[in-house]
């Protein structure tokens, strides 16, 4: 039963994950490269894109880590679910910060 639990568990977590791991330009950030200095376009594309995939990655973690521990602490799938959701949750937030340096910080905040 705990095995059933586990696929499940897993299985939510992945269908949830998988469409936040693509990583690209929306209209707004485009708009934003275009409006950038001619200098620090590439910069600015850059960094968005690092920013993104530092979310992205912190999402999917977060996910399987509030997953796993509901598994660990014996929960069943509805709770397995909601604790790898509010684990993206988490991880989103984390990864958000953690996807960028601080020269990022820099031409971001220049480029507004």
């Amino acid at each position: 039963m705990k095995m059933v639990r586990m696929i499940a568990a897993v299985a939510a977590v992945t269908m949830v994950a998988t469409p936040v791991l693509a990583a690209s330009l929306n209209s707004k950030d485009r708009a934003r490269v275009a409006r950038a200095d001619p200098r620090d376009r590439d910069d600015v594309r850059y960094c968005l894109l690092q920013g993104k995939k530092g979310r992205d990655k912190g999402t999917a973690i977060g996910a399987g880590v509030g997953a796993g521990a509901s598994i660990i602490a014996g929960g069943g799938v509805g709770e397995t679910v909601l604790a790898g959701a509010g684990g993206a949750a988490a991880g989103r937030i984390i990864g958000k910060g953690s996807g960028t340096n601080s020269r990022c910080d820099e031409v971001l905040r220049r480029n507004r």
